[in-house]
């Protein structure tokens, strides 16, 4: 078995183990995803992830809800369901069904999370049933995406010279920015990528240019002394994928609110076609506006046309790397404050007490006892980071609501005259 292999079979191993995943399919499948994706070389690097937790999540919700019948179904709808099927047997077929098409080298792990998964479910025609819809919504679901534009070759991208034009950040100097053609890819549920595109960044010489550049120059420097220790530590703490953060956050209260199979199914759906068209819409900002990271606007500040402004050659960020593409708006604000806005609005209260464990610090943790906090502290932390100008944050924030917004409000909506458990 390759390293990659055991890794993933060990993961896998410890999503289907775990006793609170017993009574949970939905969070189990959850666990098994991130899994792979934190696997290295698993996902697709022309592919983001949130796609596939999307399409995972709504054949879920469709294969559960088709049994359940309480809310519209998103996107697949079947006939003829008996109300007695297992809904716990359609969550692990379809979770399965969509995991083995998009990750086919990871199916003898997945195989065997499925027959876990499926174990504790009593055999009988109701599993059968169960398992039945899961598949056939998972290969419909699968379908429906199959054109959506994810799989086109990234467009070349021509880095800018002058002021304010996106280039590529020292010190690892990537050839290529990520992601240039996901604006382009179909959306889960928005009208279109720019649907919420924010107004432009500051002009450079204007006044609040300046004193943003100012801001990161000194909160997210490398082993500077402006920021606090606590401030530096969050900086570091949150420089992962944010929507897996998000993801265990999801996890976490489903399983404190000891939520159904069916409202987790929900949940986990609307908070993943919400992230899905979150990073498609801020691809489509970032790639309009292209502007510089701060690295770029501290080293060249001498060229801005800003007065105000002071120029530093040889300054780095606190997490020394800055992501691969242009600055405006910022991602970790928009999914931060979509996934806020939809565990608020879906579970009908902001306050939930939650530890949180980092992607990239290991051992550590940091604890909040409201939704809106974490949302606040992981959007914020981006500044810390040195990675991003206090305007990427605030049209982030906004962004992430908006969409937010437009999807808990049209999609999943309870059908009239259903009981709703």
């Amino acid at each position: 078995m390759t390293t990659r292999m055991l890794l993933t079979a060990t993961l896998l191993s410890a999503a289907v183990s775990a006793p609170a995943h017993a009574v949970n399919p939905v969070v189990q499948w959850n666990r098994t995803l991130l899994g792979i994706v934190r696997t290295p070389g698993a996902q697709p690097p022309t592919i983001h992830s949130t796609r596939s937790f999307a399409i995972m999540h709504a054949a879920i919700y469709d294969a559960v809800n088709a049994i359940a019948a309480t809310h519209a179904p998103y996107a697949v709808s079947l006939s003829g369901v008996s109300p007695l099927a297992s809904q716990d047997g359609a969550a692990a077929a379809a979770a399965h069904g969509v995991l083995v098409t998009l990750y086919p080298a990871f199916q003898a792990q997945l195989d065997a999370a499925l027959q876990e998964s499926l174990a504790q479910v009593a055999d009988g025609t109701e599993k059968d049933a169960g398992v039945a819809i899961g598949e056939t919504v998972a290969a419909r679901t699968i379908a429906l995406r199959a054109d959506d534009g994810s799989s086109a070759q990234p467009a070349p991208f021509v880095f800018g010279t002058e002021p304010g034009d996106y280039r590529s950040t020292p010190p690892n100097f990537p050839a290529q920015p990520q992601f240039t053609h996901w604006s382009a890819v179909r959306p889960f549920a928005l009208v279109s990528a720019g649907q919420f595109r924010p107004g432009p960044p500051p002009p450079l010489a204007s006044r609040a240019y300046a004193v943003a550049l100012d801001q990161v120059a000194s909160l997210g420097v490398a082993n500077g002394t402006a920021a606090t220790a606590d401030q530096a530590l969050a900086g570091r703490f949150w420089n992962g994928a944010i929507q897996n953060y998000w993801n265990e956050i999801a996890q976490t209260a489903a399983v404190g609110l000891d939520l159904s199979t069916a409202d987790s199914a929900r949940l986990f759906a609307l908070l993943d076609l919400t992230f899905a068209d979150a990073v498609i819409a801020f691809y489509d900002a970032k790639y309009t506006y292209v502007l510089w990271r701060p690295v770029t606007a501290v080293r060249e500040a001498a060229a801005d046309g800003n007065r105000r402004t002071d120029a530093d050659p040889s300054w780095l960020p606190e997490v020394t790397n800055t992501p691969p593409d242009p600055s405006y708006p910022g991602a970790h604000a928009v999914i931060s404050s979509a996934g806020a806005t939809v565990l608020s609005s879906v579970l009908g209260r902001d306050r939930f007490d939650v530890a949180v464990t980092s992607e990239v610090l290991p051992q550590v943790e940091r604890s909040f006892t409201r939704f809106s906090d974490v949302a606040s502290e992981a959007s914020a932390s981006r500044l810390f980071a040195g990675v991003h100008f206090g305007f990427d944050l605030t049209a982030g924030r906004r962004l992430g609501r908006q969409v937010a917004r437009f999807v808990t409000r049209r999609l999943l909506q309870p059908v009239a005259g259903r009981t709703v458990d």
